[in-house]
């Protein structure tokens, strides 16, 4: 399919990060965008006022006339009227990841997969390579404060792209160079088991990598593939070490294959993120960017929304937002904010995502958790999922030892915060429970 062909395409889940991505790659080159969602957020009217035309009601007749791609998510159920109606045109129909294979197949390609912190990874190297002189493209999976959306229109060869294994995405792409951070077992729905995972989804995936290219995997996971260079902390053909906290910020030495820099500063905390800095430094260096970029970069990296955000950074009150829907996740946020705030009592609001998940990880969720002071667990955020008997967030709290555990309502924790005096306090999940950030936020000012 030739891109150049196209005049008006529609997205149906517009809304979605990897969705609204692209749809801003199309409006940045002049097609124009249309698209449907079943609600309205702010990620949804920031693309309404760049010029993307939206509708919220399931209804054929908001269609344009003359369309000549229609871009979906798997997430979007098939019983929806608007997708069962244009399969039914001879309009062309493809997958996200499918048209994200097609804008990459023409340009140098950098991918970063991984079960966790690919979007951040991503977004790193993006920053660290545009801060260096590459002027390269990107498609985030988050909204990266430093560019303050989840594309970034480059005008060279270069594109930096998230790669992701759900649905086995990924494997729509054919990377010039490419990064494996994890291979955790998570989207046990599609791919059964871990094996699995490993075998049908991140090995396929990097044996999409061009002739000549790099694969850069974690350091413990580079059996699994030939011809993989790896990387981590302590271990590992390039690597960081010498990691601290100083003045609230984490300080590390990055030991290359030609290269050391010592005394690196990092504005993004905890040592999986100096992991995920370490990939994006490699690849940098890969591509001529210089170490004083380099350091300039990485202490004046914002982050991205949701992914560690300090939305409060006080003396005597701490409010952190993360993303994070993994016990793995977890227990890195969780983490992070210790190695921060090692004398502070942590209060942590999750809220679960999916039903499957929350049955298939009930025990690495409740462990986890109790490395809270003060766990709260809201409902199970279903997203595309009917329940599953027996499954709630009663599963998780059952597991838990910590005796301050609590499960609340979004009204009785509110009233929890406005009247118990919290130190640092998290939001933790993927669901809507960023729908409290505001309100919390004002309560903890």
């Amino acid at each position: 399919m030739n891109l150049k062909d196209i005049q008006c395409c529609y997205f149906i889940g517009i809304g979605g990060i990897g969705m609204s991505a692209i749809a801003r790659y199309f409006n940045s080159i002049g097609i124009a965008v249309h698209g449907y969602d079943k609600t309205e957020t702010n990620l949804t009217k920031k693309l309404v006022e760049e010029g993307i035309d939206i509708h919220y009601l399931d209804d054929v007749n908001r269609i344009p006339k003359q369309v000549d791609l229609v871009v979906y998510t798997p997430a979007v159920p098939d019983s929806l009227g608007e997708l069962q109606y244009l399969r039914a045109t001879e309009i062309p129909i493809k997958k996200r990841a499918e048209v994200l294979g097609i804008i990459s197949e023409n340009r140098k390609t950098i991918a970063i997969a991984g079960t966790h912190g690919k979007t951040t990874t991503t977004t790193i190297t993006t920053h660290l390579l545009r801060s260096g002189g590459v002027d390269c493209s990107a498609f985030l999976g988050g909204i990266a404060q430093n560019f303050g959306s989840n594309f970034v229109a480059g005008n060279s060869d270069w594109v930096v792209v998230e790669a992701d294994e759900y649905d086995r995405s990924f494997l729509q792409l054919s990377p010039n160079i490419a990064g494996i951070l994890s291979m955790d077992a998570d989207h046990l729905d599609i791919y059964g088991d871990r094996d699995s995972i490993v075998e049908t989804g991140f090995r396929a995936f990097a044996k999409r990598l061009k002739p000549g290219g790099a694969l850069w995997v974690r350091n413990g996971l580079e059996h699994h593939f030939e011809q993989a260079q790896s990387f981590g902390l302590d271990k590992g053909q390039v690597r960081s070490e010498n990691i601290s906290v100083r003045d609230g910020y984490f300080t590390f030495d990055y030991v290359g294959m030609e290269t050391k820099m010592k005394d690196l500063q990092f504005a993004l905390p905890g040592r999986h993120n100096v992991e995920n800095a370490t990939l994006a430094i490699t690849v940098a260096l890969s591509l001529g960017v210089k170490e004083a970029d380099i350091r300039a970069a990485l202490m004046s990296f914002k982050g991205i929304k949701r992914r560690f955000d300090m939305i409060i950074r006080g003396k005597d009150r701490v409010y952190i937002d993360d993303y994070a829907h993994h016990p793995t996740e977890l227990k890195a946020a969780i983490a992070a904010a210790r190695q921060l705030y090692p004398d502070q009592e942590l209060c942590g609001i999750f809220q679960p995502h999916l039903y499957s998940r929350t049955r298939d990880f009930v025990d690495g969720f409740a462990e986890a958790l109790d490395g809270l002071d003060i766990p709260i667990l809201m409902d199970i955020y279903p997203a595309r999922e009917e329940p599953i008997p027996g499954v709630s967030t009663q599963m998780i709290l059952d597991r838990m030892q910590n005796e301050r555990k609590q499960w609340l309502s979004r009204a009785e924790i509110l009233a929890y915060v406005t009247n118990n005096p919290i130190q640092v306090l998290m939001t933790l999940g993927a669901g809507d429970i960023d729908r409290l950030i505001e309100p919390l936020s004002d309560l903890m000012q």
